[in-house]
């Protein structure tokens, strides 16, 4: 979905046929200019999308809008700071304020949580990769915010990237026969990803045609036993670990010499960050 329809479509469902409060109590001449300030130490995320409702809403009821991102996405913003600039009919900053708030805090919140990853990972460490564990039609916004907080995406989707998970092994009741398959109908750019769970499991896929190996819910110890096997047997294989990871634990396993870990809290354990919107004095 482009992100001016899901804009239209949240509006929508927010204004159904007409804010009552609003278009009963403000005149639509009325205009002049707000600001959205933060409320707390935040990675700043949804810049475009704030504008988008803004811009929405007046092109239903009239009017311009100019819309300042005064703190860009994927910068930092402090206790105070005004991250946004409005100036439009107050009947459209009223009607658009909470789509746009909703959105910056939704979005910032995945952006501040997923930094706190990334730099517990450090520049020397593993790179930090997200999950297909995402709120379902809002995948390209949570995936841009992880972007934003400076970490990677892992595939978007099942269509764009195989991963052989336990429930395939179990289906086909053998490891190397779901990876053989796997890579006989993959194209020859995409790569074949593995999951295992012991040293049995990784030495079995060491010696099948996958790219990248899975290290799933494992120890520190038993992460550095797996690192180990795989660097000596192939050196060239892409290492991801996965489990549980925190930005403590991936601090924890920075100096083992994975490629990837991947978190699923990345998005899923973001919270809201409180930012507000006002009229200028």
């Amino acid at each position: 979905m482009e992100a001016v329809d899901f804009v239209r479509a949240a509006l929508d469902e927010d204004i159904g046929p007409g804010d009552l409060t609003t278009m009963a109590v403000v005149p639509l001449e009325l205009a002049g200019k707000a600001h959205i300030r933060a409320k707390d130490h935040l990675v700043v995320c949804g810049q475009e999308l704030a504008e988008l409702a803004f811009v929405e809403v007046a092109r239903r009821y009239g009017g311009g809008v100019a819309f300042e991102a005064v703190v860009p996405d994927g910068e930092w913003a402090t206790h105070g700071d005004v991250v946004s600039r409005i100036e439009a009919p107050y009947r459209v900053i009223l009607i658009a304020e909470r789509l746009a708030l909703n959105l910056l805090m939704k979005l910032s919140g995945i952006a501040t949580n997923v930094r706190g990853f990334v730099e517990a990972a450090g520049s020397d460490g593993p790179r930090v990769v997200d999950t297909r564990k995402t709120t379902p039609l809002l995948r390209d916004l949570e995936k841009y915010a992880v972007r934003c907080g400076g970490a990677r995406n892992h595939r978007h989707g099942l269509y764009d990237g195989v991963m052989v998970k336990d429930n395939h092994i179990r289906a086909v009741e053998s490891l190397t026969l779901a990876v053989e398959r796997a890579r006989q109908e993959a194209h020859h750019l995409v790569r074949v990803e593995v999951e295992v769970k012991t040293l049995a499991e990784l030495n079995e896929a060491l010696s099948t045609a996958a790219d990248v190996i899975l290290l799933d819910n494992m120890n520190r110890d038993q992460l550095a036993e797996c690192v180990d096997l795989a660097r000596r047997k192939r050196p060239e294989i892409l290492l991801e670990a996965s489990g549980n990871m925190t930005p403590e634990r991936i601090a924890a396993l920075a100096d083992l010499d994975l490629d990837f870990v991947s978190a699923g809290g990345l998005i899923h354990q973001a919270r809201w960050i409180d930012l507000s919107l006002k009229f200028d004095d």
